[in-house]
């Protein structure tokens, strides 16, 4: 029996409450993604304020896993890995939950019926960048296929990059075509909420990255 085998039979089990909650919070932010997607798309403004509403519902569920892996970190002295990166990677998760649900209220708020291709895409992006984060995700529990971990988390940092262009020119368009400076203002605050969704996406995929390095 080697080494590592040993000390994997005393580390307790509990330890493994953490790739659960990790797996539940990222496909609750698929599933936001999805719905934002769907309600960006939808014509009836009945039914987008309901997706509206259950991204409200699916960003509560997303703020109870993390209080869940926030309560397991305090009770839990051996946890998978590092403890300061399990506190990481459950806040970017989080955090793209609560700007999925920021960009969402905002649409509502503001009574936004147009909805441009530049909002569209940034959406699609996200719905992108939260696949690849569950996958990166769900290969996590035992780090066997680190190729498939960093190829996600390549695809997440591509994808912020294309949220980036695609933000700077929905703001240029703006300034150059909008004159109603009020909905100048909401369409950009709109646009600012989705963009920085994808940023956590990439901050999560940068924790998970510094997992790699510390368990290579």
């Amino acid at each position: 029996m080697s080494l590592n085998s040993i000390f994997q039979y005393f580390v307790p089990k509990d330890k493994k409450i953490f790739f659960p909650l990790f797996e539940q919070a990222a496909n609750n932010v698929v599933i936001m993604s999805n719905v934002l997607v769907e309600a960006v798309n939808v014509s009836d403004s009945v039914t987008r304020e309901d997706l509206f509403k259950q991204i409200d519902k699916l960003e509560n569920k997303g703020d109870e896993l993390t209080h869940q892996i926030y309560l397991e970190l305090g009770k839990n002295f051996i946890t998978p890995f590092d403890r300061e990166d399990i506190h990481a990677l459950a806040t970017a998760i989080d955090d793209v939950a609560d700007f999925i649900q920021g960009a969402a209220n905002r649409m509502s708020l503001y009574r936004i019926d147009d909805y441009n291709e530049h909002i569209r895409k940034l959406c699609d992006l996200i719905q992108q960048a939260s696949q690849d984060l569950e996958k990166a995700v769900r290969e996590l529990k035992d780090l066997r296929n680190v190729r498939n971990i960093a190829d996600s988390c390549i695809r997440i940092n591509s994808v912020e990059n294309q949220a980036d262009y695609v933000f700077d020119r929905a703001v240029a368009d703006l300034f150059l075509y909008e004159t109603d400076a009020i909905r100048l203002i909401k369409y950009k605050e709109i646009l600012a909420a989705l963009e920085t969704a994808t940023d956590r996406c990439e901050d999560a995929a940068n924790v998970m990255e510094s997992i790699l390095v510390k368990n290579a």
